[in-house]
């Protein structure tokens, strides 16, 4: 036990490795299965070509980026004392792990998808074992490599500065090295965000023009062969859901950690690994949740076609979050002292024992926070499956609007997701003041280590929903049978609610690790507290608010424009090219694949610029007190407007699928192509760029705009020290000046 209390920091990377290891194994076991006829690879070639061809366009663009970013932070780390050019490597190294991460997933969803669709020719059981497989592959590669980038570059970091010098935990010498680390979450979440907004802009592109064309124009099948936007849509499906998925919760997983780390060296810790217990704590647990999620992914299985899928999948999801929490127990006693952890600042009072001043907390409120933080991401998939899963009330009600018009329908999914706020936001609430109760800051942030603790299971049932809409698209476009379709249909279904719920999951986890991130930055920029009756931290307050309308403005504006393009190009080859209606000629695909992948790459640049810039200009204009007030702003405005416009999205997503199997409305059933089906058509393409670009993104945007703050936080730092040291000795150098007034005595 000793060798491994000496040896535990070198360990944590061989958790990513094992993820690696059975992610490869589980890789071949997908490229092993049937991949169907000609006709169906010939599809399936033609997705994988385009999603392929955007990476490619998209990486050219960020390299630029990534490299100039780099520079900048290397020089800027030679400025300040508590930081080193090294954060421009570490930058590298994150932005390129982000974007392989984004690759790895997009590399299995173009093979699981035609393997998927071929597996339902069989049976619904084989379909979803081949589709969940090649989303698990994807999971276990995202947090596997996040664990071994930043487990690995801790290692060499904490080598560097403080176990080299014999620094202390808790000194200026961890403080450097965590700076440095912080280098690698900004390269991951801001190839995340590009990623995400660039993926979103491409597949709601597509997808609204085939939808506003194929279906509600010339009366075709959503994913019909002659509809010249489809493989673009399909295409769309990856780049967005998949490879922007992946980058975004590589990027959340990271910070997450980061976090929870830069609060840790707070804590001072006599414990048997030298004090540096509460630092390596969260890496420890996300290894622990990476192994169970591997344990709950093999428990995902049905046995006949009447099996619930949904239920499938919760079985998988709860064994991995029970096991991890019962697992983290014995670790978190194993690792912190049985004496008091003292957290030398807290931001507010709170309700742990003071001591001379000093906040004291035990391992076991380190544990409750992190079951805090499992019962709240459990929550939040509860309650975001109630409000986009079909036969529930908030659909039924958008359902029922629908056979009165596209205005009707429209204002019943507004409705539904503003209302969808209420019980996350009070669930969030809950879970930040309990997670505060029983550890402090520290708290918060372990308790979101807990709630990302499982994230390759996570992202495992959150890829497997393209995947299986791919299938589908892919079994539409070959004209098979029709149970083979109602196969991939059903797959499709849930996984639109897993897409949704995985977004819930994934913005909670936001709101937690911001509030970690705004704490730790508060530490580092040297702010003793904020206050809000400053008017010029009000403004930032008050400006921090907008951010998340101006972004998303942005987003939705950007697929607007792609997709009147893409409806232009639609009707131009229905118009031009003779026979497509009869399936005489060929769409001319390429060119629609063009459009998405031309105006995505154009259109990620503004919105991404508004994450990164901001922060630094407020920061040096005004300094980090009004910084903080920017912050404070946008974590709220941000994850309201994250949950609003993700569950709109999929409400109205599930409301048009619901006419697919017929819906009952006023005693009499509707379905596909009546009135009502065309009004949540519109619906669901209003909905589109909610839940698959802008909303989505709030949650890589409160995160990135944080860890932006604190990268340049011991700069504001820096300045404000300096400042200072100017302001005394000029009034040093100065005489002090006493003005007299003399007072006439006849005038009073």
């Amino acid at each position: 036990m000793d060798l491994l209390n000496e040896y535990l920091i070198y360990l944590i990377p061989v958790f990513g490795l094992i993820g690696i290891l059975v992610m490869a194994v589980k890789s071949a076991w997908v490229t092993k299965q049937p991949t169907g006829d000609a006709n169906m690879n010939q599809l399936a070639g033609y997705i994988a070509d385009g999603a392929m061809a955007f990476l490619r366009a998209e990486w050219k663009i960020l390299s630029y980026f990534v490299v100039v970013a780099g520079l900048l932070l290397a020089y800027s780390g030679t400025t300040v004392t508590n930081s080193s050019p090294l954060i421009g490597v570490s930058f590298l190294i994150g932005a390129f792990l982000s974007a392989f991460a984004g690759y790895l997933g997009m590399r299995i969803a173009t093979k699981s998808n035609i393997r998927t669709t071929q597996a339902a020719r069989t049976s619904l059981a084989q379909a979803l074992k081949v589709s969940f497989t090649g989303g698990t592959v994807m999971g276990l590669g995202v947090a596997g490599l996040a664990i071994i980038g930043l487990g690995s570059l801790f290692i060499v970091f904490y080598t560097m500065y403080v176990k080299s010098v014999g620094g202390d935990v808790n000194g200026d010498q961890m403080a450097k090295a965590l700076d440095v680390l912080a280098g690698f979450s900004l390269g991951a979440e801001s190839i995340a965000l590009f990623a995400r907004v660039g993926g979103g802009i491409y597949t709601k592109a597509a997808d609204v023009g085939a939808d506003l064309v194929g279906k509600v124009e010339a009366g075709i099948p959503e994913d019909d062969v002659r509809n010249p936007a489809t493989i673009a849509d399909n295409v769309g499906d990856n780049v967005g859901d998949v490879a922007g998925m992946g980058a975004d919760l590589f990027g959340s997983y990271v910070a997450t950690m980061l976090a929870t780390m830069v609060l840790g060296r707070e804590i001072v810790s006599n414990d048997k690994f030298g004090g540096i217990a509460p630092v390596l704590l969260p890496m420890v647990i996300a290894g622990l949740g990476l192994i169970f999620s591997i344990v709950g992914a093999a428990l995902v299985k049905i046995k006949n076609e009447d099996d619930s899928v949904q239920k499938a999948l919760n079985i998988g999801n709860w064994s991995s979050i029970v096991f991890t929490a019962i697992a983290t127990y014995f670790v978190v006693n194993w690792m912190l002292p049985d004496g008091p952890l003292h957290l030398t600042r807290d931001l507010i009072p709170g309700t742990a024992t003071l001591k001379d001043g000093v906040a004291e907390y035990t391992k076991s409120g380190v544990y409750a926070a992190i079951i805090v933080g499992l019962v709240v991401g459990t929550l939040m998939s509860i309650i975001t499956e109630y409000y986009t899963a079909m036969g529930k009330r908030p659909v039924l009600s958008i359902i029922r609007q629908s056979s009165t018009g596209h205005a009707t329908n429209i204002i019943g999914g507004l409705a539904v997701g503003m209302e969808s706020t209420v019980l996350p936001i009070i669930v969030l609430a809950a879970g930040i003041y309990g997670s505060y109760h029983f550890a402090g800051l520290y708290g918060v942030s372990i308790a979101a280590a807990g709630m990302m603790a499982t994230t390759a299971m996570q992202l495992a049932i959150d890829a497997f929903g393209p995947i299986a809409d791919n299938a589908g698209g892919i079994a539409e476009m070959s004209q098979l049978p029709e149970e083979v379709r109602h196969r991939t249909d059903n797959l499709d279904a849930v996984g639109n609610t897993t897409a949704a719920t995985g977004k819930g999951f994934a913005i909670a986890s936001a709101a937690l690790t911001s509030l970690a991130l705004f704490a730790a930055f508060v530490g580092v920029a040297g702010i003793e507290h904020i206050d809000i009756y400053k008017a010029d931290v009000l403004a930032g307050l008050f400006i921090g608010g907008m951010i998340p309308f101006i972004f998303s403005a942005l987003c939705i504006s950007a697929v607007g424009r792609a997709a009147m393009a893409m409806v232009e190009e639609v009707r131009r080859q229905f118009r031009e090219i003779p026979g497509i209606m009869e399936y005489k000629a060929k769409p001319e695909y390429e060119k629609c694949v063009a459009i998405s992948t031309q105006a995505s790459i154009r259109e990620m640049v503004a919105p991404g610029l508004i994450a990164l810039i901001t922060p630094i200009i407020i920061g040096f204009a005004f300094g980090p007190e009004v910084l903080g007030g920017l912050l404070a702003g946008v974590t709220v405005s941000g994850v309201l407007m994250g949950i609003f416009q993700s569950n709109a999205g999929g409400a109205w997503d599930n409301a048009k699928k619901s006419f697919e199997k017929g819906c009952e409305i006023n005693g009499e059933i509707y379905y596909k192509k009546s009135e009502p089906h065309k009004a949540s058509v519109t619906g669901d393409t209003v909905g589109d760029p909610f839940k698959d670009t802008s909303g989505p993104s709030m949650n890589i945007l409160i995160k990135l705009m944080s860890i932006v703050s604190l990268v340049i936080a011991p700069h504001l730092n820096h300045s404000l020290v300096n400042n200072s040291a100017r302001l005394q000795q000029e009034m040093n150098k100065k005489p002090v000046v006493t003005q007299v007034i003399k007072v006439d005595k006849k005038a009073l």
